[in-house]
Order: structure tokens, then sequence, then C-alpha cells
């Protein structure tokens, strides 16, 4: 497979398909008043509880005046609070509310609920023979990924070279 050009049979269905999902996520927070952005930092915290500014901006790979923005919006909704860190008073710690706890549905609760609505036509069969091959899809992006790609970016490069030949 390396070095190999495959033209993508699925032409970016995958991509589409969760597109749509993701437009159903943010209708539903929308909903709740929250931004999908803003509902994935409200989701790590009420994983993580304590988290500094820091560390959730580097988990969601956002600067650290983004973070403190949208902590600020979050707090203002009620979703978030911030308190002085015990262990260095010049930061702070972020928790979740009672509120952001009781938002009514989760990102992932919403996302399979459209997946289990638009497999519904499908077979019994049909839907494990799909489930199987996406498994196995996956299974081969996270190894690239946690390798650093290096697989997909020798073929970028390959594509990027013979484009300059032309």
């Amino acid at each position: 497979m390396q070095g190999a050009i495959i033209m993508d049979p699925t032409r970016r269905r995958i991509t589409k398909v969760a597109r749509e999902a993701n437009k159903l996520v943010v209708r539903s927070m929308k909903d709740e008043g929250v931004g999908s952005g803003e509902f994935d930092l409200i989701h790590l915290v009420r994983k993580n509880p304590g988290l500094s500014q820091k560390q959730i901006g580097e988990e969601l790979h956002m600067d650290k005046g983004s973070v403190a923005r949208r902590i600020a919006n979050l707090e203002r909704k009620g979703y978030l609070v911030r308190k002085p860190n015990p262990d260095d008073k010049r930061s702070y710690l972020v928790y979740a509310t009672p509120q952001a706890e009781s938002l009514k549905y989760s990102k992932a609760h919403i996302e399979a609920t459209f997946y289990e609505y638009v497999l519904y036509e499908l077979s019994d069969e049909d839907r494990a023979e799909f489930a199987r091959l996406l498994d196995r899809v996956y299974d081969v992006a996270r190894e690239e990924s946690q390798a650093g790609f290096p697989h997909v970016r020798a073929q970028l490069e390959d594509q990027e070279s013979e484009h300059g030949q032309d």
C-alpha cells in the first residue's frame, strides 16, 4: 500500500455522513444554549473535574486566551465554575455545575441515535457487516494516527512530487 495512489472509492462519504450527524448535534446543543465547541469543553470538564485552564487548552488544542474566554462564557451561562487551585494560588481549576450535569443529551447519545436511525433500513446482517468493516477501517486509521501518519504523509509527498513534475 505504501506509495500506491488509490482513488477514494468512498468519495468521502464517511466524512459526509459524520457531517450530517454533527448538524444534528449542533442543532440539539443550540436548543440547550450551548455551541458545539462549548459542549466539547463541558464534556471534558464533566469527565475530568478540576482541570486547569492549561490542561483544558492542551486537551482541546486551544490557545490560552480562547480557553479563558470560552470558560468565562460558560460560567456566565451557568455551566462551569472556576475555583482557586489549592496548589497554585495564581491559577484556577474548572468544574461542571449541576446545570452542566443535567444537559438533556450527551453528544455521543445524539450521534448514536442518528446512526441508529440512518442504519435502520439495513438488515441485521448488513448492519453487522457494516460495523465489522468500519472496525477494520478504524483500526487502521487509529494505528496510522498513533504512529504519526507516516504512510499517509509519504503518500502525500509522493503525490506532491508527481504533480511537481508535470
